[in-house]
């Protein structure tokens, strides 16, 4: 007796339009990004001039013996690199990294309730809703001797507060920038993150966008997530059409 496999019957196959759905699906599936998660590890960090201080303030491991009332402020504008530092001293102490938009005054106190950490950082440190909860955070940490490390993009001094204990506390808070980025470290930048999404790009692509690319780190972050982006929905390599019309895209998004 012969078996019919009827996953192969005319009676089982899809209509033309289910044919069209179910390509469509699978186009959209296939469009589909995997999460990406940036490396903040010691050694995917970019070494340059424009970082080297702030590199030997917060990388040293005797550094943040020396800081002024036990804390630290990173500045500068996105994607020079300060959330990585931050995060590359908070894994040496084992330290919490706080989200400042999202600081409150009982996150700030669970932290110290049982003595068990010796250093903090508060990313975005200049986005706190409540100048109280920040105010609390740092006396804490003075108190406990923790030390504190903070990220922003504008130095202590210059933050918006209205609490006069507050603004003295961030006039005797030590920081150091972090600069714009060079050529070289742009470069470096690009490739480092090509590879991180495992990108293959050609050397003749990867120079012609970088003589084009705006001269900043967040721009090379932006345009290499778009081009990964591209590249999913083309499902193609990425050529040097390809690579225009993404810093196209990415240059009217910043006009």
């Amino acid at each position: 007796m012969t078996r019919i496999d009827e996953t192969k019957s005319p009676l089982n196959a899809p209509s033309g339009g289910q044919k069209r759905q179910n390509e469509a699906n699978e186009a959209e599936q296939i469009a589909l990004p995997f999460a990406h998660r940036p490396r903040f590890g010691r050694s995917d960090f970019v070494a340059a001039p424009s970082n080297a201080a702030a590199r030997a303030w917060v990388l040293d491991a005797e550094a943040a013996a020396r800081w002024p009332e036990g804390r630290m402020a990173l500045w500068g504008e996105s994607g020079t690199g300060k959330t990585h530092l931050l995060s590359i001293w908070a894994g040496r102490y084992g330290a919490p990294i706080m989200e400042g938009s999202r600081l409150n005054t009982h996150e700030a106190a669970m932290l110290f309730e049982d003595g068990g950490f010796r250093a903090a950082a508060l990313d975005n440190a200049d986005k706190v809703p409540n100048e109280r909860d920040l105010l609390h955070l740092i006396n804490l940490a003075r108190e406990r001797r923790v030390a504190l490390l903070m990220a922003a993009r504008r130095p202590p001094a210059r933050w918006p507060v209205v609490l006069p204990d507050l603004a003295s506390r961030l006039r005797a808070t030590a920081s150091v920038p972090l600069g714009p980025a060079e050529e070289g470290l742009l470069h470096r930048l690009l490739l480092r993150l090509l590879a991180e999404r495992q990108i293959v790009v050609g050397a003749q692509v990867t120079e012609w966008l970088l003589r084009r690319l705006p001269r900043r780190a967040s721009a090379v972050r932006d345009c290499v997530a778009m081009l990964d982006q591209a590249a999913l929905e083309s499902g193609g390599r990425i050529t040097r059409a390809l690579a225009a019309n993404v810093l196209e895209s990415l240059l009217a998004r910043e006009e």
